[in-house]
């Protein structure tokens, strides 16, 4: 059995989530913060620079978040009007705290973080890239390769500071063989050219989707659903 949760590596202080617009990107990158409030004792800072569309975003968490230790940063947002939320610069250079940020998808969302992108490069910051198997844009080494291109384009990250991470969700009902199946296929695709760091699987099939694969497993909470699938 693997082991059921993914240990970031120990020099990375900036988390920075990426992917392909419903990718679930911002459900593991909340997942992501309250693992890292739990386990440090430095302050976990997560921003949502998700600017892309008005629904299923993590400012929608806030509260539950900031309840579990995680302060959150966002710019109210007027219709689907672009925003940016302000501080995100110093929280960056800051060795003090950790930061979480989930970047709205495709490459419109990557433009709110080019002007980082000298932060972004650096040793401390680790840039995951989101892959779900069960989305049309990631379901060939083509359709994935010619999004995260323009992905890197517009948010000048380089290729080297990539993390892949697989999230083979298909919703509330995904069972273990959807998850296994989704996963294997991600593994197919990209690890020829990138390594696959871990799964993520909807919390309650969590534990038994670890013995299914070989990577480490992420258990996530699907908050952003609507609500009558709650």
């Amino acid at each position: 059995m693997t082991s059921l949760f993914y240990t970031p590596n120990s020099s990375s202080k900036n988390f920075v989530f990426i992917g392909e617009a419903g990718s679930g990107k911002s459900e593991v990158a909340m997942t992501f913060a309250r693992r890292l409030a739990e386990r440090s004792p430095l302050p976990v800072h997560f921003f949502d620079l998700d600017m892309t569309k008005p629904l299923f975003r993590s400012r929608d968490a806030a509260a539950k978040l900031e309840a579990e230790g995680v302060t959150v940063h966002f710019m109210e947002q007027f219709m689907d009007a672009p925003t940016l939320v302000g501080g995100v610069e110093p929280m960056l250079r800051d060795p003090g705290c950790l930061v979480v940020m989930d970047v709205g998808g495709d490459y419109i969302g990557a433009r709110s973080i080019g002007g980082f992108a000298p932060q972004l490069n650096r040793p401390e910051t680790a840039v995951l890239y989101v892959v779900n198997a069960y989305r049309p844009w990631s379901d060939t080494i083509e359709h994935i390769d010619e999004t995260l291109g323009k992905i890197l384009g517009m948010s000048h990250v380089r290729l080297d500071q990539l993390t892949i991470v697989s999230n083979p969700n298909n919703g509330v009902t995904t069972t273990v063989e959807e998850f296994a199946a989704g996963h294997r296929r991600t593994v197919e695709l990209i690890s020829p050219y990138l390594p696959v760091a871990f799964a993520c699987a909807r919390e309650e099939i969590a534990a038994e989707a670890a013995g299914a694969v070989e990577e480490p497993v992420l258990p996530v909470r699907l908050e952003l659903v609507y609500p009558w699938l709650m």
